[in-house]
This record gives structure tokens, C-alpha cells and sequence, in this order.
């Protein structure tokens, strides 16, 4: 199937071919015509399958009608409410917007905490049609007046599941009750728990279901592996694989802000170009910070698991987990992070003897083993000259390799031979 045999007009259709893209995903597939029939959607599918195009798309070519070139306000009400739990996912929504919706005079704009609201404010006020917000920030402006939501036609819950767990429900109901009762609502969500079933029997008006993965399904095509390592041997694990061949980028994932901070701080230490990513960040800093990684100004990324959901960073060729999650279906969302859109990935989890009962949980959630391994070793490479490749005060046991050949091209890369699994495969109690 073709993006054409969805019957997307001329318009998306230029735009999503300059983006690259030809064939439609699974969840694209089978939502985009059940939403340009003008039905209700509640569909369960994992980051990284492109549920964002699959509400993007139809929403852009149904909204065609109201697309006016008008200096007026008045001609650009809100037609479009895009609900976001994290400022990363929201600004991620609306760059698809603004790619997808590139020949539409349709005008959008996000709006987020951790940045000034003079600025949205004076954008809200000169109109737009298609708006992405986390709903504590859209609170704000509906209590600044600089919104009005009596005209949105569409109303996507993008992460719904994530928005409960980090709180949201009662701002999302107070935010309903600004919105028309009649319009389509679109849900979204990777887990469905009982008060998201709830929701969806509120909102939803003879949905359609839709499901591409089960909720603790992980992509298969991203190969997992896990090593065993103790908490104090962790960091030079992780410089090992960060000093193998073929990774120019690495997303590392730690448990707490402080974590991730003295992390950072040990690898640059030791003359590895990184960056921290958090909730304690502001958000120019958290901007900052992906654009640097996406950028290949720094090779390392570490974060919390604010950055689970709603980084899209094309091509990333590995995430590890420097410590595993407390929650399971976190594990899933961690590693949905590489693997995406059929391209190849690796996933490592560094599993420290404390972490044991964490592991045998991620495994019963994703109904898989990860058998713990030795860390493969680390070809030796000639002695390098003191300097920032070289580790301050690193013991023997922390090598360092040679110049490697360049990585392959996207969507064909090869598993680094100094990462596949060695021979000798250590399980608990042996």
C-alpha cells in the first residue's frame, strides 16, 4: 500500500514524499482511513511506529476546508487540539505538523512550560488553526484568555497512558470542559489501564480499536542484550562500548537527575564529549542539549526517562541502560528509542547484582529472556598519546581501540562485532 491509496490529498501527499517516506506503517495503514471517514480512533501503538503521521496526515487533509491566507485572527480559530505530556513530544509533534502541513496556509503552534508565555501568547493571538500543548501550560492560557477552544474539531490524545501516570487527568478534564461536545477525539496510547479505559468510554463516540503491537511488545528489530556488571564497574563498561566500533551516537539511561548529572561529568571527565538531558534541565538547556547530541557535537546523550517518550532522533544506533528502570513498560519505551521505522538497533543494559529482580520483571513484561552475559571484551588498541581519548588515571583494565571503519549506511547497520554476545553466556546461580 501507498501513501497515494489512502486518498490524502495532493498537498500531504507532496509533502510526506519530500519527507522521504512511501509506504505507510502498520498503524498508519489502518487509522488514517478510519479517521478521514470522520470516526472515533482509540489506538493502542508503541513509540517508534508512526502513530504521530497516522492523526498528522488525515487531520492536515480534513482541515483543507478552513485553510485561508486572512491576516485575521478571526479566520484561524483553533480547529485542532493536540494534547502532549512532555515538552520534548510536544515539539516533536509539531515539527511533523509543520513538515506535513508545509503547502497548507493552516497555521500551528506549540505551546509548553519552561519557557516564557509572552511569546506564545503573541502568536495565539494572531490565530492558528492546529495547536500542540501540554495541558498544564494550555491551563495557563485558558486562564490568560489568550485561547479559545469552542470550534476544535479534533481533539488527539498523544501518550494518553503517560499523561495518567505523570499526573494530567484532572488538568485534561478541566480542559474539556472547554471544548465543543461535538468533534472527533483521537486516542493514543502504548498501555491501556483501567482509568484510560475510563476516559475513552467518556470521550470516544463509537470508536474504532485499533492495536499494531501489544503494549509489551519491543521492535524486533532491535537486537537486546544484557551485560553483568557491577555498580562499580559500570562507568568503565560503559566507556568500553562507548570507545567500540561503529557508534557515533549513544543514548544513556539512568534513573535519577543526579545520576545523570555525575555521569555526565565522569565521561567528560575522561575525554567523552556528553550532555545531560532531565527535568531539572530549563527547557533552552533540554533544547540545547538534543540538538547538540543530534547535531554530533557530543556523542553521548544521558537522561531520565523524561526522555523515553517524545525523542525522535533519526538513525540513533544504540541505547543502553546504565540502570535499569523500576518500571517495566519503561524498559519498552527506553529501547523504542533506536530500531525505528524498520532500521536497525541495539539495546544494552548494564545489570548490576542489585538490579536482578528489576530484570526478571522487564523479562516477564516483554514475555522474553535477556540471559545475562559477561561484558564482551575490548580489543586493545595501540597506546594512544595523553590527551582527551585517553582516560586520567584509568586503570589497565579500561582499553581503548583503534580507528574504525565508517558506519554503514541507515536503515543496514550491522551489530558491531565488539558487541555481539561472547561465547560464554553467565545466567543467574552459575
Amino acid at each position: 500500500m501507498t501513501f497515494e491509496e489512502l486518498g490524502l490529498c495532493p498537498e500531504v501527499l507532496r509533502a510526506v514524499a519530500e519527507a522521504g517516506y512511501v509506504e505507510p506503517t502498520p498503524i498508519q495503514a489502518q487509522a488514517i482511513p478510519v479517521v478521514l471517514a470522520g470516526r472515533d480512533v482509540m489506538a493502542g501503538a508503541q513509540t517508534g511506529t508512526g502513530k504521530t503521521a497516522s492523526f498528522t496526515l488525515p487531520m492536515l487533509h480534513t482541515l483543507r476546508v478552513h485553510a485561508n491566507t486572512s491576516t485575521s485572527p478571526a479566520r484561524h480559530p483553533v480547529r485542532a487540539l493536540i494534547l502532549t505530556p512532555t515538552r520534548e513530544l510536544a515539539a516533536q509533534v509539531y515539527e511533523s505538523v509543520k513538515t506535513y502541513g508545509k503547502y497548507s496556509p493552516l497555521r500551528a503552534a506549540v505551546v509548553y512550560g519552561g519557557v516564557s508565555i509572552d511569546p506564545q501568547i503573541a502568536e495565539l493571538r494572531k490565530g492558528v488553526e492546529i495547536l500542540v500543548a501540554t495541558p498544564g501550560r494550555l491551563l495557563d492560557h485558558l486562564q490568560n484568555r489568550s485561547v479559545n477552544l469552542s470550534q476544535v474539531e479534533f481533539l488527539v490524545l498523544d501518550e494518553a497512558d503517560r499523561m495518567l501516570d505523570m499526573g494530567f487527568m484532572p488538568d485534561i478534564r478541566r480542559i474539556l470542559t472547554h471544548l465543543p461536545a461535538k468533534r472527533r477525539t483521537l486516542l493514543f496510547s502504548a498501555t491501556f489501564p483501567e482509568e484510560i479505559k475510563k476516559l475513552a468510554r467518556e470521550l470516544l463516540r463509537d470508536p474504532v480499536s485499533i492495536e499494531v503491537a501489544r503494549r509489551n511488545t519491543t521492535a524486533e528489530t532491535v537486537t537486546q542484550l544484557a551485560y553483568r556488571v557491577p555498580n562499580e564497574q559500570k562507568r568503565r563498561v560503559l566507556v568500553d562500548i562507548v570507545r567500540s566500533r561503529g557508534l557515533s551516537q549513544l543514548l544513556v539511561f539512568v534513573n535519577t537527575k543526579v545520576g545523570a548529572d555525575r555521569l555526565t561529568r565522569e565521561l567528560e571527565r575522561v575525554g567523552i564529549a556528553a550532555t545531560a538531558i532531565h527535568s531539572d534541565k530549563t527547557q533552552q538547556a533540554r533544547m540545547q542539549a538534543l540538538e547538540d547530541f543530534k547535531a554530533g557535537q557530543v556523542m553521548v546523550l544521558v537522561a531520565t526517562d523524561i526522555a523515553a517518550r517524545g525523542l525522535d532522533i533519526d538513525d540513533l544506533p544504540c541505547v543502553v541502560n546504565y540502570e535499569l528502570p523500576f518500571n517495566a513498560e519503561d524498559y519498552v519505551h527506553r529501547i523504542g528509542r533506536t530500531g525505528r521505522a524498520g532500521a536497525s538497533g541495539l539495546a544494552i543494559s548494564l545489570v548490576s547484582p542489585e538490579e536482578k529482580k528489576l530484570l526478571a520483571e522487564i523479562e516477564k513484561f516483554i514475555k522474553r529472556e535477556l540471559p545475562l552475559e559477561a561484558p564482551p571484551p575490548v580489543e586493545v588498541g595501540r597506546a594512544r598519546s595523553a590527551g582527551p581519548q585517553q582516560e586520567r588515571g584509568a586503570p589497565p583494565s579500561c582499553p581503548l581501540v583503534a580507528p574504525v571503519p565508517p558506519r554503514p549506511a541507515a536503515g543496514k547497520r550491522e551489530i558491531p562485532a565488539l558487541l555481539l554476545p561472547p561465547r560464554q553466556v553467565v545466567r543467574d546461580g552459575e
